[in-house]
């Protein structure tokens, strides 16, 4: 034992050529300061809904669990060919103040309205927020892009109100929330997406709108861009565009050409929020319904819902674990040995949740 404390000193004296030190462990950082109760468990209303629904919202349950995250499902069928939301289900919801599901399958034609919409009305869900971002290890054809759109949720006529104009109220309020979202974020630029050249009642409403709040936020640039050269920019130079605040339907096709450009719809997360409620799913809605043979064969992407979930627990006020599950989900699709086809692999979903539990730190 006599001899320990000189082998040590005659090793630290040594030349510095002769030995590398260990890297010492950093801690977690602080990212803020809880509330005594804010690790309280939270009762989360989770709908799986139809098509590949179950799948993904399968796959959340169980990263949350491994994760021991403080939250628990009360889970309700839900599906898209019923007449309403069942009252349990809405009661569910305005009780827990957070909802996860999974898509409602919409029957085309025939004067059946969609459920999705229905459940966003019922709840004032003013705000859509879908976020497209390239994720590091998936090929794109275009990179750096980040691009955050914001859409109206509950009037226009994606919200079945084919023959009612937007309103006033509804258009300043949805500036509003883009623009405190741009300011909290450190985002640079909202972009106020319209067709007032013609539409001139409804849309020239809209922008008067938008013009109106971006006087209170001299910090962010505000910009404005028709629709359909929206589209064309889209395609050709998507990395220009930041936060995009939208009217209804715009918002529906922006959204899902911007989650095609920078990866696919399976990837990229959203949410809808209103003063009360929120209810997190699927960011665009392509491929979460339907796809019957992706079912049977259990391969469906559960990567936009998992990190709509790591949305849903910022939004609950548990970053740290938003954090653990966003690294976690990047490394399996960065490292690329768990991926679905439409990622380019033939991975199952089971295959790609098990990636992800095991990449949780």
């Amino acid at each position: 034992m006599a001899r320990r404390p000189f082998s040590l000193l005659k090793a630290l004296t040594k030349p510095t050529t002769s030995f590398s030190l260990t890297p010492i462990p950093t801690s977690r950082p602080v990212t803020y300061m809880p509330r005594p109760g804010d690790g309280t468990p939270r009762a989360v209303t989770l709908i799986p809904g139809d098509g590949i629904g179950p799948l993904v919202t399968s796959a959340v349950e169980q990263v949350m669990q491994a994760m021991h995250a403080p939250v628990y499902f009360e889970k309700y069928e839900v599906h898209g060919d019923m007449n309403r939301i069942p009252e349990e289900v809405i009661e569910s919801i305005k009780k827990n103040k957070v909802c996860l599901k999974g898509g409602l399958r919409t029957p085309v034609g025939g004067g059946v309205s969609s459920l999705n919409v229905s459940l966003r009305k019922e709840l004032d869900l003013y705000a859509s927020l879908v976020n497209c971002f390239n994720l590091p290890g998936l090929p794109t054809r275009h990179e750096n892009v980040d691009i955050v759109v914001i859409r109206e949720n509950t009037e226009g006529e994606y919200a079945g109100l084919e023959h009612e104009v937007i309103t006033k109220f509804c258009s300043e309020r949805i500036a509003k929330y883009a623009f405190e979202y741009a300011y909290l974020n450190n985002r640079k630029t909202v972009t106020a997406v319209h067709k007032a050249n013609i539409m001139k009642l409804a849309d020239g409403l809209f922008l008067e709108s938008c013009r109106e709040v971006a006087k209170k936020y001299p910090s962010i640039k505000y910009t404005e861009i028709i629709v359909d050269n929206c589209c064309m920019q889209l395609v050709s130079k998507p990395e220009q565009f930041d936060v995009m605040v939208t009217p209804n339907l715009y918002g529906n096709l922006v959204a899902n050409t911007a989650a095609g450009i920078a990866g696919g719809t399976g990837v990229m997360p959203g949410g809808n929020v209103g003063a009360d409620y929120a209810v997190f799913e699927q960011g665009a809605s392509a491929g979460n319904v339907g796809k019957e043979k992706m079912v049977e064969l259990k391969k469906a992407n559960p990567v936009a819902l998992l990190l709509s979930s790591a949305m849903m627990l910022r939004h609950l006020q548990f970053p740290s674990f938003a954090d653990r599950l966003e690294t976690a989900v990047k490394h399996v699709i960065s490292e690329g040995k768990c991926r679905t086809k439409d990622l380019g692999g033939d991975s199952t979903t089971q295959e790609v949740v098990d990636a992800v539990i095991a990449n949780l730190d």
